[in-house]
């Protein structure tokens, strides 16, 4: 990922995910996590999905079924929990990650 900083201030302005360590990273997120992705459609539209990998969250029947897809270095299919599909984002594409890492309770 690139950061820019810009005085002191830092400025986010694109991900770049090149290596396979970048890659792993968000992969790992999604597989645990619930991830919100902005990332630009190739139709030039900016998109916003909240989706994930982690089996637990994706419906039984949506499941994977064990047969594993053709992987691309260029792409990555996740669950969309909105649409309750499958979905694909480029890794150039990406503009925004979010996601929460739980919560603290004071005992």
């Amino acid at each position: 990922m690139v950061f820019l900083s810009k005085e002191n201030e830092m400025s986010e302005v694109k991900f770049e995910f090149k290596t396979k360590k970048e890659k792993d990273w968000l992969i790992g997120l999604l597989r645990s996590e619930i991830v919100e992705l902005t990332f630009t459609k190739k139709d030039g539209t900016e998109r916003i999905m909240k989706c994930t990998l982690a089996e637990q969250k994706i419906p039984a029947e949506n499941a994977p079924k064990g047969v594993e897809r053709a992987k691309s270095d260029e792409a990555v299919a996740v669950f969309d929990l909105e649409n309750n599909g499958w979905r694909s984002f480029r890794w150039d594409s990406l503009t925004n990650i979010y996601f929460t890492l739980g919560s603290l309770k004071n005992a």
